[in-house]
């Protein structure tokens, strides 16, 4: 199923006041879409899955159609992250063909403006 985009205001509530942690469930280095899950840091209990997709990686496939592509690279122009639906899966459309450390951190903290959250309340957790 290719990609849609999805709204960011459509999502829980809680990602815009409280302390969250993204973690990867997958190795980052390794993989195009990244499968993670975000959870407030006080309520193991409570999360929202949000994956992440290299959509700039092309072989032995493109990751993602040409239309979301465009928007995640425009979205990324202006200091924003592409929010997307991948088959019922929020997703981050980030323009790298591969993932490191500091896209990861970059996309997540751009993620928290496209929900009105504070940066500095996220934290991302790695699998190397």
């Amino acid at each position: 199923m290719e990609p849609t985009l999805a709204d960011p205001f459509e999502l829980p509530g809680w990602l815009a006041d409280r302390e969250v942690v993204w973690e990867a469930l997958d190795t980052v280095a390794t993989n195009v879409h990244v499968h993670g899950v975000l959870r407030p840091s006080s309520d193991s209990e409570t999360e929202q899955v949000l994956d992440l997709m290299a959509v700039d990686a092309a072989w032995p496939t493109p990751a993602c159609d040409e239309a979301n592509r465009r928007a995640s690279h425009q979205a990324w122009h202006y200091g924003e992250v592409a929010v997307l639906d991948i088959d019922s899966r929020v997703a981050l459309g980030v323009p790298v063909s591969a993932f490191t450390a500091e896209a990861v951190c970059d996309a997540v903290r751009r993620f928290t403006r496209a929900v009105g959250a504070d940066p500095k309340r996220y934290a991302v957790q790695l699998r190397l």
